[in-house]
Order: C-alpha cells, then structure tokens, then sequence
C-alpha cells in the first residue's frame, strides 16, 4: 500500500473471514446470503480485525488490498480522524464479528483489565445486538441473585453450573452489555452482532461436556475463570429494541438508527463503522443491507445513508474520543 493513493470517497468495504465453530451453522449464508466455505460449520465471520493472527483487508476501491492495520498504523488521521491520532494503541482496537449460535456456546468469562496480565491474557469487553432471534431463544449473562463463589464452585463440581446462572429470554433488535468479568452464554438460535475490544482471550468454566471439532472435549480455563468473574454481577438486565443506545462505555458507542429518509452520517475527524439491520441503504454508491459492514472513512466530508425502502435502520460504532 502507498500512503500517496487518493484519499477515499466512499466507504470502505471488507473481505470477512469465516471462523469454524462448534456450534456455528449456515445462516450467514441462508439468511444474509454472504458467501462461506461449502460443507462447514462457520459460527464466526470477523468482518473488522486487526490482529496478528487475522486481517481485515480492502476488497475493492483506491485502498484495494490495504489492511487495516496499515490502514491504522499509517493513514490514521485520514481514514479514523484528528481525534484519535494520539490514541496509544498499535492497533485498531475493536474487533467486529457476526455469530451463528445455532448450538449454545459454552459458560465463559473474560478477563478484567486489573487481571489480565497476570492471566496472560487479553482484557475483553463486548456488546451484543440480536441480529435474528428463534422463537424461544435465550441467553446466559451474569448470576442468579443470591448465588456466591462457593455455591458456584459446588455447582461445577457437580455439573449443575446451568442453575446458577441468569438466564433472559431475547428478540431479534433487543441487545447486552457484556462487561469482562460478566459470566455469559449464547443460547441456541441467535444470530448476533458483536462488538468488542480486540481481543480474543476467552475462559471456558464450563462447556455442557460438548466435544469439539476433533472430537475430543474442548478445554476448559476454570482456574482463569475463577479469578475473572466477577460473583457480584447478578440478573443484567437486556436493552429492549425501543432504546437508541446498545452501548456507550470507555471502549466504544453503538447506535441504532432508524432512517426513514437520507442522513448525513459523517463527522468533522471521525470515522464510524455501519452495520446494516433492516432494509438497505445506498452511501456514496455502497449498499449496505442487512449484516453487512462499512467503514466510512474520516476522509469522508459527506456520508449520505439514503434508505432504499421503508424500515431501514443501521448500527453506528464510534470510538469516544480520547480522555486528555
């Protein structure tokens, strides 16, 4: 990539990568009609990655090609904006990903910032957005008031961790907070927007005894758990479909907006990442529809999402400007 092609115009469009799961599916492929490998069980598409290990990189336009971490680490200010020019990180700092539970994942924990390094692993806070819902579906997250480390220790020692943990029925629009040190779940059924530091240290305590892929049982981090969870988190409560914020933190904002007619999205030395729900939506000659993912670029003076139709609505990621 050279730092001398054209500044963009018009939003920047991503190669997913499909991730194998246990508990993955087909529905990327049968309900939003994105392209997966034939014959697998893909629970994971990260549509915006930074990591050594995984790249998201520029499928068409003046940046064709370009990853996101040179895109980070040498156009900053151009693609993300002034506001974050003096943002430490080597790298992007979210992570973006589509999931496809159509088995329930297993009772996890991720580490808080004060624990992570002496768990040799990465801090991870997340919010999920249900994309599409089965009827009955439902999700673990955080305790069953009363429960206390003990009780939880004896639940696991006897295989009945289930009946410790708060379990909330959602819908397709609802969404979560997932803070690290929240235990959590993904019930069968749910097909989720999920927005996340970048990270991928994730505790398995306890998983259904499921085997894997290779047939043989998945690994547990019950130790790693035991000193991430957070045994003061009962019953959170889910955000209803209604509420315009799905999160606001330190890490980053997501908005739901609905858009009935054209909206300028663009902010003097922002960027911001969309994610199409419902409807379709045409910006600078870039459709975005439902479980799709651009990045509009800081660059961009104007962002016009025009709706394509009625019942359109679109995810808005930021990142909050730096503390000084």
């Amino acid at each position: 990539m050279t730092t001398d092609s054209p500044k963009p115009s018009a939003p920047l469009l991503f190669e997913p990568l499909a991730m194998e799961r246990v508990w993955g599916g087909r529905h990327f492929e049968t309900l939003l009609g994105k392209k997966i490998p034939p014959g697998a069980v893909i629970g994971e598409l990260w549509e915006v990655v930074d990591r050594p290990e995984a790249q998201s990189i520029v499928r068409e336009g003046s940046l064709k090609g370009s990853s996101l971490h040179e895109l980070w680490a040498n156009r900053r200010e151009e693609i993300f904006g002034a506001r974050h020019a003096a943002n430490p990180s080597p790298r992007f700092p979210l992570l973006v990903k589509l999931l496809d539970a159509r088995d329930r994942l297993s009772v996890q924990v991720h580490p808080p910032a004060h624990r992570a390094e002496e768990l040799e692993g990465e801090p991870k806070t997340e919010c999920w957005y249900f994309l599409d819902a089965d009827p009955d579906a439902f999700i673990y997250a955080g305790l069953k008031k009363g429960v206390t480390r003990a009780g939880f220790e004896e639940a696991l020692a006897g295989g009945t961790v289930e009946e410790k943990l708060h379990r909330a029925p959602v819908l397709a629009g609802e969404s979560i907070f997932i803070p690290s040190g929240r235990l959590h779940a993904i019930g069968a059924g749910l097909v989720i927007v999920e927005i996340q530091q970048n990270s991928d240290t994730t505790y398995r305590v306890f998983d259904w005894n499921r085997t894997g892929l290779d047939g043989k049982p998945r690994d547990l981090h019950v130790d790693q758990s035991m000193h991430s969870i957070d045994f003061g988190d009962f019953e959170p409560a889910v955000t209803p479909a209604s509420d315009p914020v799905v999160a606001d933190c330190p890490l980053f904002h997501v908005s739901k907006i609905d858009l009935p007619s054209p909206s300028d999205l663009a902010v003097e030395g922002d960027f911001s990442i969309i994610t199409g729900l419902t409807g379709e939506v045409d910006c600078a000659g870039v459709r975005i529809g439902p479980g799709a993912f651009a990045l509009i670029p800081a660059s961009m003076t104007k962002a016009v999402l025009t709706p394509l139709g009625s019942g359109t609505s679109v995810l808005v990621t930021r990142l909050p400007e730096p503390v000084a």
